[in-house]
Order: structure tokens, then sequence, then C-alpha cells
């Protein structure tokens, strides 16, 4: 069972190591290694889509293009933890829930100097630009586009001077590029097609990524406010910004729904409609504890897990597509799907004894 509540050894907070750890676990540490979903399960979707529409799968180009969005995404990871510690933000917060919120803290704890993890961040960005340039001399020169926009905008998401966090819309980038960016150029390194598809196929994902940091910034808002980080929960406040989320989760159901019937994405993805639960669950706990960091966790669990299976339940949509499955087995798949998610369900609604 999926569970980023209590993560593994390898993955615990810094606060509960007694001592400095290894130099290779401070780096799997600074890293937040579980959270590379959000970079893996789009570029899943992409490729599964261009299968299961055009029956292309070219697994040397599908594992070098993970390749380059997992590192793309460490690249951003770390130079955030870098500028977020020049601006202050993650020195001065006290409210953050590990592992969702206020960073690594490696550079707070002193295990890694600012410029060691500005140092990672530069070699995470240039193996993906190695890898990126690679790809589109071989395959199309197009992909220059999606690679420059991935890595210029995950980079100034905090650094300067563009900042785009601090400017109120950094939640909207990282959706383009963790949704549509990602799905879209999966699917077209594949194919060397553009689609419609894939970008309406890509918007449950782009919303609910966008959603994981929307509710990460509950417990940072006061930090962030101090450091002059308005990102949209400081610019609304809390109580408002709940409402907001409420939002988001309708917009993810709401795009899927309307891909349907407008036949604009497979009828197979009507599997992704079984998160619907976690969403309920995270919208109900964030509007009665948005105020309360430590009880608003659940919801902050809720809303990764709901990401990443809502995102692999499209995937294995897209496969059922291309296999061409009966309607009989469709639905043993879905309620298989809905078991796991209640299993999930279950396992963050629960509280803790």
């Amino acid at each position: 069972m999926i569970s980023l509540v209590s993560m593994s050894e390898g993955d615990v907070s810094p606060q509960d190591i007694p001592e400095k750890p290894s130099k290779l676990k401070i780096w799997m540490l600074e890293m937040r290694l579980p959270f590379l979903t959000a970079s893996i399960t789009p570029v899943l979707l992409g490729t599964a889509m261009a299968w299961g529409i055009h029956g292309v799968f070219l697994w040397d180009i599908f594992l070098l293009t993970l390749v380059v969005g997992v590192c793309l995404h460490l690249g951003a990871n770390i130079s955030n933890d870098y500028f977020d510690h020049i601006s202050t933000t993650d020195d001065i917060n006290v409210e953050y829930v590990r592992p969702f919120t206020g960073g690594s803290r490696m550079i707070q704890l002193g295990w890694l100097s600012p410029r060691e993890v500005l140092t990672g961040s530069f070699v995470a960005f240039g193996i993906a630009v190695g890898i990126g340039l690679y790809l589109a001399f071989t395959r199309d020169m197009l992909l220059l586009v999606f690679g420059i926009v991935g890595a210029a905008s995950g980079f100034f998401y905090t650094a300067p001077p563009f900042r785009f966090v601090s400017r109120g819309y950094g939640e909207v980038f990282i959706g383009l590029n963790f949704g549509v960016l990602m799905v879209l150029g999966s699917y077209y390194i594949q194919v060397l097609t553009v689609a419609w598809e894939p970008v309406v196929a890509s918007l449950p994902v782009a919303l609910l990524i966008t959603a994981v940091l929307y509710i990460n910034e509950f417990p940072d808002a006061t930090a962030d406010e101090a450091a002059g980080k308005l990102t949209i929960v400081v610019r609304l406040g809390k109580k408002k910004a709940a409402t907001g989320y409420g939002v988001l989760m309708a917009c993810v159901y709401g795009t899927i729904a309307i891909g349907i019937l407008l036949n604009f994405v497979s009828l197979y993805a009507l599997v992704a409609m079984t998160t619907l639960p976690l969403a309920v669950f995270a919208t109900r706990h964030a509007m009665e504890h948005h105020s309360n960091t430590p009880v608003l966790v659940p919801a902050n669990a809720a809303t990764v897990v709901n990401h990443l299976l809502t995102g692999l339940y499209l995937t294995i949509a897209y496969i059922m597509h291309g296999l061409g499955l009966q309607l009989e087995i469709v639905l043993v798949v879905g309620l298989a799907l809905l078991f796991v998610t209640l299993l999930q369900y279950r396992s963050l609604s629960t509280p803790p004894e």
C-alpha cells in the first residue's frame, strides 16, 4: 500500500535522524526521491498514449525520456532548496511538515553547503540537457522547445530574476510542466505527431500536481509571506485558499468527464474517476483544518497519492485502449482500481493510534 505519511528508513525526516547520516543518505534526502512520481507519472501516461493510440513503443527512447524528466525534476527540487535558502524562506520556516513542506532542510541542518546544493542542481540539469540534446538531434528538433521551457521554468520557479512562485503563478508553471508538457512531450517523442488528445488527457495530471504544490503551501504560508514569497495561498489567505483547493479538485474530474463526453479522450479513461473518494476526503479535510498544520497532513498526503493514482489509472486506461479490451473486463479492472483507492482512503483517513 502506498504511504507518504510513514516513509521508509531511507526517506525519514531529518529531525528523526539522531546523528549525521552518510553522504549518500544525505543526498537521498536532498533529492526527495518519493516525490519523483510527479515526473515519472506523466512520462508513463504520454508513452502509454502513444502505444494505445498508434501502437508505437520505442523502449530506448522511453527510458531516455524518463531520465530527462526525472533529472529536470531533481534539478528543480535541488535548486529550489538553494534559492529558498538565499531568500531565507526555509531558514525562517518553523511550521513545515516533513516530508511535504519546508524543503529538504539539508542546508539548514548544515549537512550540505549551499554551494554543494547549487552544484547538485547543475549536475541534474546538465544530465537532462545532454540527453535532451541527443534526443532532439536524433528524433526531432521541436523537442528542444519542450526541454528549454521545462528546464527554464523549473529553475526559475524560485531563482531570480523571475522567481515565478513569488509572483503568484509558479503553481501554474509547475502544472503545465509536470502535466501538459511532459505528457505531450513523451507522446510526441514516440510518434513525432502533435495531437489534442494527450493535451486533454494531461489536464487532470496537471491540475493534481498543481494541487500538490498548492496544499503544501498552507504550512509554509507564514514563512513565505515574511520572505516576500507571494504564493496563491499567501495572497488569498488560508480560508479562501481552501475553497480554491476544492475548485481544483472539481476541475480534475470535470476535465475527465468532459473529455470523455466530447470524445477528446478514450472512454477507458472513466477508470480514473475511481480516485474521486480521495479528492472528496482531501477537500473536506482542507476546508476543516486549513489553519491547523499538523492536522492538515492527511490532506497533503491524499493529494500526493491522488496525483499518483489518477496518472497511473489514466495510463492503464490507454493500455486497455490499445488492447481493445471488452467492457466486462474494463469493469473488472475499474472495480479493482476502486478497491486500491479505497484502501488508500482508509489508510489516510484512519487517525494514528
